[in-house]
């Protein structure tokens, strides 16, 4: 299977200055996970140049093994380290954040998904960089209400967890999640803490339809979520789901608008869009917006 030629519009001149070696480096030395290298995230280089970066917990071996998703897939990941939480304040105060992006991979071996990890990380940043606002981007944690109440209560500014495709699409895209179960996360985020911002992404060019789309948006925008990214699914290697089109940068402009007259308060869309994207210029519209 061939990777589908990528057009001009998604081909990105590199950084040349010394900055994202330096962050690179960092973050290596620190042993420091990032979704922006083990998901070979398009923006990496761009972001790490910015000193900035989203950092990945719980090890970089996902137990589930998405059709889209360029992270290693292992059913029997190591145990979560204890040190991390203290490792990940460390490397954030030395790259100079006060917005400070959190995700992981899947982790359907422990018995809370993991969250007591995020529960974890968020109360240390909160004690030793207490200025510090967080955003985390959550798997489902198998639709346990308990293991999410675990996150909510350990009061992050923004939580996050990924769509990625309309319903039709899930068999074959994400094949171990369910798209009901994942839309229940915003609906018991806004009954256990309606405050805390809410936020979702899914990305295009998986051969969905305009109709789909639009669906999938106001499904999203419903369960409760305030905010959407909107970014082209780019296949990671051979093996994975085959891109089926690129969408022109106009219709990620017009899908913008579209989520604006569904309800959303803040939209991102564009090829090169992710869920951590322009994550601390975002935040910061929606609370000036109110």
């Amino acid at each position: 299977m061939n990777i589908k030629q990528k057009p001009g519009w998604l081909k990105k001149r590199l950084p040349t200055d010394a900055q994202y070696e330096k962050t690179r480096n960092l973050l290596k030395t620190g042993c420091i996970n990032t979704v922006c290298i083990e998901a070979k995230c398009p923006n990496q280089w761009e972001c790490f140049s910015a000193h900035t970066a989203t950092f990945l917990i719980m090890g970089s071996e996902c137990t589930r093994n998405c059709a889209f998703c360029a992270v290693d897939h292992n059913k029997k990941p190591a145990p979560p380290d204890k040190r991390e939480p203290d490792r990940i304040v460390r490397a954030a105060y030395d790259m100079g954040l006060d917005y400070i992006v959190i995700t992981s991979v899947t982790r359907d071996d422990l018995p809370d998904g993991g969250a007591f990890c995020f529960a974890d990380t968020i109360q240390a940043i909160e004690k030793f960089m207490p200025n510090a606002k967080t955003e985390i981007l959550i798997p489902d944690f198998g639709g346990n209400k308990e293991a999410l109440k675990k996150v909510i209560n350990a009061k992050p500014d923004v939580l996050n967890h990924n769509i990625e495709t309309v319903k039709r699409l899930y068999p074959s895209v994400r094949p171990h999640a369910l798209y009901n179960r994942s839309l229940r996360i915003f609906e018991n985020v806004k009954k256990q803490s309606p405050n805390i911002p809410t936020k979702s992404g899914i990305m295009l060019g998986f051969g969905e339809t305009d109709k789909e789309i639009k669906q999938t948006l106001t499904d999203i925008f419903n369960a409760g979520c305030n905010i959407i990214t909107i970014g082209q699914y780019l296949q990671p290697s051979k093996a994975h789901f085959k891109v089926k089109e690129f969408i022109l940068p106009e219709k990620f402009e017009y899908w913008k608008q579209e989520a604006y007259l569904i309800g959303f308060s803040e939209c991102v869309s564009g090829p090169f869009v992710r869920s951590s994207y322009y994550a601390k210029k975002v935040y910061e519209k929606v609370k000036n917006k109110g």
